[in-house]
């Protein structure tokens, strides 16, 4: 068994045809069904840009501890300027279901600009959670500006991702002579949500595991522990090594291995696509185990709605389910400081 292969280039072409769209709508929505992951091809994005991006975060990660730490995480409202986000994690900093996961990572995130800043707790010129500035390495050099290009490709393959989702789920095409709002429910819903996307980048190294993996092993044990994305969709770009990344089948027993294809990315959807769909879609469980040879560098990065985004069961999805509305709504930005304090403390 493995995941299904899904070329989204026909919602990055405008003159595509309405029936192949609809075709890659359809395996979206059974992708989405039954694993809540899929390889995605047909991005646009040349193969050398993802090499170098996936090189570049090697690079810096091999740099000496002393180096990576100019740019680390700290909590908000302290002196050292940090907002308990933006930045680099030494090993074991990130935690998941309460235990110490064996990666080091820089995170970015999309930069406050839809709403005035709140000081931090410490006051003038400190940071409230997540209204920092992203904190980007000296070296290597070139790493700001290829990241800062990729991540506007990926922004336009997110879109596309969105709104062939909104087809997959037979929502009704939008009204032409209405623009539409956040809150109204047709096929463009989810782009209409996504359009100042509060997306989130990690880079992730894992050096080779060695320990056991038992219920009762040391903290050590996994590189990332068993855990659903919090948000929307997540584009996935990984170096070569196999048998790290693992998805849970619907039987809940069965781990499947999702190992990198060139080219592809792998695509998972997150908990706010799982609200939004009533549980159609399900936000899926995954971990990762490294223990092949070599570092193993991952970039992940979160499509994500808008920190404002009001996420709420679609009407016609609570009626497809069969079910109540499995959660009153909230905004975005709620779910998501929530979780970050989750991650650090």
């Amino acid at each position: 068994m493995s995941l299904p292969i899904i070329d989204i280039s026909p919602f990055l072409d405008a003159s595509s045809a309405p029936e192949i769209r609809q075709q890659v709508a359809q395996s979206i929505n059974n992708a989405c069904t039954e694993f809540g992951f899929f390889y995605l091809t047909g991005h646009c994005i040349p193969q050398a840009k993802l090499e170098e991006v996936i090189s570049l975060a090697r690079q810096f990660f091999a740099l000496p501890n002393e180096q990576k730490n100019k740019i680390k995480r700290h909590d908000a409202g302290g002196p050292e300027g940090g907002d308990g986000a933006r930045g680099y994690q030494g090993m074991g900093e990130n935690v998941t279901q309460g235990k110490k996961d064996m990666h080091e990572a820089i995170d970015l995130y999309r930069e406050w600009d839809h709403a005035p800043k709140v000081e931090g707790n410490g006051g003038r010129g400190t940071y409230s959670t997540l209204q920092g500035p992203n904190l980007w390495p000296d070296e290597p050099k070139e790493l700001k500006s290829v990241y800062l290009s990729y991540i506007d490709q990926l922004q336009s393959v997110g879109t596309a991702l969105v709104r062939a989702m909104g087809q997959a789920l037979d929502l009704p095409p939008p009204d032409p002579n209405s623009s539409g709002t956040p809150k109204t429910e047709d096929s463009e819903v989810f782009v209409r949500n996504t359009d100042h996307s509060f997306w989130v980048m990690r880079l992730i190294g894992y050096p080779k595991l060695s320990t056991p993996v038992s219920p009762d092993a040391p903290l050590s044990s996994l590189s990332c522990g068993e855990h659903t994305d919090y948000g929307c969709v997540t584009l996935l770009l990984t170096d070569p090594t196999p048998g790290a990344l693992q998805v849970l089948l619907k039987d809940g027993t069965t781990w499947l291995n999702a190992d990198p294809i060139p080219g592809a990315f792998v695509v998972n959807i997150g908990d706010m696509i799982e609200r939004w769909t009533n549980g159609l879609w399900k936000s899926t469980r995954h971990r990762v185990i490294h223990r092949g040879e070599g570092y193993r560098v991952s970039v992940p990065f979160f499509f994500e709605p808008n920190f404002e985004a009001v996420v709420r069961p679609l009407e016609r999805c609570v009626e497809r389910s069969g079910m109540e509305a499995m959660h009153g709504g909230s905004t975005y930005g709620e779910h998501l400081l929530g979780k970050v304090f989750g991650n650090f403390y």
